[in-house]
């Protein structure tokens, strides 16, 4: 990046290179984060998955998206599907050097993933923020790498609820507009330089609620990080509450939710659901909406959970036992893992 374009960018983001102490790092306590830092600091990841990996039909063999620098180790944080299942993935800096990188954890409950540069990057990391306090309304910054559009300005347009096909759910996530077409593992960056969100998915209403139109982005609360954090890279993968897992991909439709996918083998295709299927009801109850399907079945125990659905099929509606999973059992993850 050329000094003309960095005093650019400068004048343009001075809201982001205000100071920033580091309790950590008290020899840097007095440097404040500049733009620079900001672009140093976010990273292009390429992973490769194998052809009979569950995620690669999905997902693809080959993945590029973002991370950010979180560690002077060469921690980087990032979204997990980007790493998920992956033989190998490598990290390029700020500078275009393309680094090996060894995949450290995955957690499904957060959507995180976290890898390590083998080779030292030459990067301040960014420090952790605090996204409770965010609200409609207050500005903040998305962070690529180059190669992903870069550093570009962001509002927010909403805190509440997101819930995902694939059996996942966050209480408040964070809504930004304009879209960030490069998303996957950007950082939301706040007012003080801090990271406070991890770039999720592309939604087409980013607004308050969810009637509200206007595309843009969905970032993952950072706050939802340091209680995991020190145990997740030991643990290679999620340390929280193992949810019970159906196998099965849905949205809402009417009173219930429309099956769009189901994992081979998984719990759902071997009690005989097939996409098409509407789940009805859980336990012999009607649900109001796919959060409150995955909220009640989460509060009725683990893997191994056996429950009742009852699904409409064509015409037909039945009642289904199904012996729920662990997730995790069922992706050919990286030895490493």
């Amino acid at each position: 990046m050329s000094p003309q374009r960095i005093l650019i960018l400068a004048l343009l983001l001075l809201p982001f290179v205000l100071p920033v102490h580091r309790a950590a790092a008290q020899e840097r306590a007095d440097r404040s984060i500049t733009v620079e830092d900001l672009r140093r600091a976010a990273v292009r990841l390429e992973a490769v998955v194998p052809g009979d990996a569950v995620t690669a039909e999905i997902l693809g063999q080959s993945r590029t998206g973002n991370g950010v620098v979180i560690g002077e180790d060469g921690l980087v944080l990032t979204i997990g599907y980007l790493i998920l299942e992956a033989a190998t993935v490598d990290v390029v800096d700020h500078s275009g050097r393309r680094l090996p990188a060894e995949i450290l954890a995955y957690d499904f409950n957060t959507g995180f993933g976290l890898v390590r540069a083998l080779v030292p990057l030459d990067a301040r990391p960014l420090a952790l923020g605090d996204a409770t306090g965010l609200a409609v309304g207050d500005k903040a910054l998305v962070l690529g790498h180059d190669s992903a559009g870069g550093m570009a300005p962001a509002t927010v347009t909403g805190r509440r609820e997101f819930a995902g096909s694939w059996e996942y759910l966050l209480d408040a996530a964070i809504y930004t507009r304009p879209p960030f077409p490069q998303f996957g593992g950007a950082g939301l960056v706040d007012s003080t330089g801090r990271l406070v969100g991890i770039g999720a998915l592309a939604v087409r209403r980013a607004g308050p609620d969810a009637e509200d139109p206007g595309a843009g982005n969905v970032f993952v609360p950072i706050d939802l990080l340091p209680p995991i954090l020190d145990n997740l890279a030991a643990a290679a993968r999620g340390t929280g509450a193992r949810h019970p897992w159906l196998g099965m991909n849905t949205v809402e439709f009417g009173p219930g939710l429309l099956v769009q996918r189901v994992a081979p083998d998984g719990p759902a295709a071997r009690a005989g659901i097939a996409p098409g299927n509407v789940v009805l009801a859980l336990e012999g109850e009607p649900f109001d909406g796919q959060a409150s399907f995955y909220r009640r079945l989460w509060s009725l125990g683990g893997p191994g959970l056996e429950v009742e659905l009852q699904v409409l099929d064509g015409r037909k509606v039945r009642d289904l036992r199904l012996q729920a999973a662990d997730r995790y059992d069922f992706l050919k993850l990286d030895p490493s893992l």
